[in-house]
């Protein structure tokens, strides 16, 4: 339990046994104790913490809230604990202040701690699937990858920094209806190198991708396909270019610092049977039947009854008109989401007890009936949880870009990370959260200036590291400080700032529980403004009080250790001197 936990707790068996105390002796009547809440004020000058314990027991104790808090506040007793006063504010509000004790402690809480400071076992080792990006095979992976990248890969961080032991997964669509597709666009390409009497594809994908891998492989192998059967010759093409694609994507995400646990393929599913076996299961349950020559599931059954036993009324459920799905195609192949429920329902079976799916924004209608697939099959659909992932624009003088500088076409990963530092690009991408628009400036991307976040942050470490090295010049080095020293630290900017640096463990906890990443970007930029904010009005140089000087490198060391721990944690580079 860090030192902020340690606050908690005891400020609340402070307030209860303040309570207990006033009902013995009379100055409140006899009373089961109310539930209340102890919350950080919105201005700090109000106090650390404040209860509302008066008001919610304003209607059990039959007495006025601001009575009830003068008992309290008589009756309560604030020695051994890490505040020294409290006061009634407003109609009976009792806000609460830290002793010099708090403040030092937090310090010796990250000395000792190091690189584990801000780690927690809130988690408890459970087993977190994160599936990010997992984009078509078929094709370049654009800028909403490079979004999703980032998030994902942050969310898994930071997941694990909150004690869970999260696997990172990409899900590669090495089968089905797109394959197809893919196989057809690289055959028409393949042949309009010989015929001129070849039709593309009205479906088929036009990226100057395909032609690419048409006239590699017809370099390196010639015209021996062009006589070869359909089938052959499809097969041939996708063999070639396939793996190239898969390659490339796998380079990219090295490149972009994103190293997956597995790299899932859906042909696996296929081969082993887990596809088929999930429809034979749908129609064991009754939950499928036969129509036009397709196999159809009973989603809009499913759906209904799940929405019902969640308090919707019918004419909420009316509105979203639900649909049923097909699952096995006329042509007997089966559909895409045929495949999904299938790998879902794998990840369970791996042993995973909550599975993150990191989706854009235009799949929000999946999200519903993937989940009820997943209670249809015997599996918790609350235990899928997806992140809705909004566009992003890429902007640059205040304009959309919508073509590379470099190739003249569409932005792609690979183009973004040739333009952009690849750290510049994590941090930016995590400071918006999934759910909204987001405009990617490559502008300030690019600059090494504090517009640019993370140089903003990294220039706070290298700060730090530029203050030791000069003290250590003038023979002054950091050590251990004890309690009476780190109490020297009064002032208003290093309160400040060691509280913001007490919240680092909440902080992570709370990201990891709202599967947003992004609130830790924001942390350590605002641990990097309060720094500056305490170096400009506190001296930490030529202080004649050694002590002083000693705990001053103190509360540096924490803000040095508490942004590494952030960067490290995302794979971002911290620098020591810039």
């Amino acid at each position: 339990m860090n030192t902020l936990q340690k606050a908690k707790t005891q400020l609340k068996d402070a307030i209860s046994n303040a309570f207990k105390k006033a009902m013995d002796s009379g100055a409140l009547i006899k009373a089961d104790m109310p539930e209340f809440i102890i919350e950080t004020p919105a201005d700090r000058k109000n106090g650390d913490f404040a209860t509302n314990a008066a008001m919610a027991g304003a209607r059990v104790f039959k007495t006025a809230p601001v009575k009830i808090a003068q008992a309290v506040v008589s009756n309560i007793k604030l020695e051994d604990t890490y505040f020294d006063r409290c006061e009634i504010a407003g109609p009976g509000f009792i806000n609460f202040f830290y002793s010099e004790d708090f403040y030092a402690s937090v310090l010796k809480d990250v000395e000792v701690e190091k690189e584990n400071y801000g780690s927690s076992d809130f988690g408890g080792n459970k087993k977190i699937n994160v599936e990010f990006v997992s984009a078509n095979p078929t094709g370049p992976m654009h800028m909403g990858n490079a979004r999703g990248g980032a998030l994902g890969d942050c969310l898994a961080a930071v997941l694990k920094k909150a004690g869970y032991n999260s696997y990172r997964e990409f899900y590669v669509n090495d089968a089905g209806n797109q394959i197809e597709k893919f196989a057809c666009s690289l055959e028409a390409r393949y042949l309009q190198l010989y015929k001129d009497d070849i039709e593309f594809p009205e479906d088929g994908y036009q990226g100057s991708d395909i032609t690419d891998h048409a006239k590699a492989y017809s370099e390196e192998f010639g015209d021996k396909l062009v006589d070869a059967s359909p089938e052959e010759r499809k097969k041939a093409l996708v063999d070639y270019a396939l793996p190239k694609n898969i390659a490339k994507m796998q380079s990219d995400m090295e490149k972009y610092k994103i190293f997956y646990d597995k790299w899932f393929f859906e042909s696996t599913l296929h081969d082993s049977g887990k596809v088929k076996a999930v429809v034979d299961l749908l129609t064991e349950k009754g939950l499928t039947y036969e129509k036009e020559g397709a196999i159809w599931y009973k989603n809009k059954e499913v759906c209904e009854n799940i929405l019902l036993n969640e308090g919707k009324t019918q004419d909420y459920i009316d509105k979203l008109e639900l649909k049923d799905d097909v699952l096995i195609r006329q042509n007997g192949n089966p559909t895409y989401f045929t495949a999904d429920i299938a790998y879902h329902k794998d990840k369970f079976d791996r042993g995973f007890e909550t599975c993150i799916d990191i989706w854009g924004a235009d799949h929000h209608g999946h999200v519903m009936r993937m989940k009820g697939a997943m209670d249809a099959i015997g599996y918790d659909g609350s235990k899928l949880v997806v992140v809705l992932m909004q566009l992003v624009k890429l902007v640059s003088g205040g304009q959309v870009v919508k073509m590379s500088k470099r190739t003249g076409k569409a932005i792609q990963l690979g183009d973004l990370l040739e333009e952009v530092p690849v750290d510049s690009a994590r941090f930016l991408f995590n400071t918006r959260e999934a759910n909204t628009q987001m405009d990617f400036d490559l502008d300030i991307a690019v600059q090494k200036d504090n517009q640019n976040p993370v140089y903003y942050v990294q220039y706070a470490h290298a700060r730090i590291c530029s203050i030791l090295k000069a003290l250590k010049k003038d023979g002054i080095e950091p050590r251990s400080c004890g309690f009476d020293e780190l109490k020297l630290l009064n002032a208003d900017e290093e309160k400040e700032l060691i509280n913001h640096i007490a919240s680092f463990e909440e902080e992570i906890i709370s990201a990891a529980k709202e599967y947003d990443p992004t609130k830790i970007t924001r942390y350590v930029t605002q641990t990097a403004t309060l720094f500056h904010k305490f170096y400009n009005a506190c001296r930490v140089k030529n202080v004649d009080n050694d002590s002083l000087t000693q705990a001053r490198l103190a509360l540096c060391l924490a803000v040095k250790t508490v942004i590494k721990n952030v960067l490290d944690m995302f794979n971002i580079e911290c620098p020591e001197s810039m």
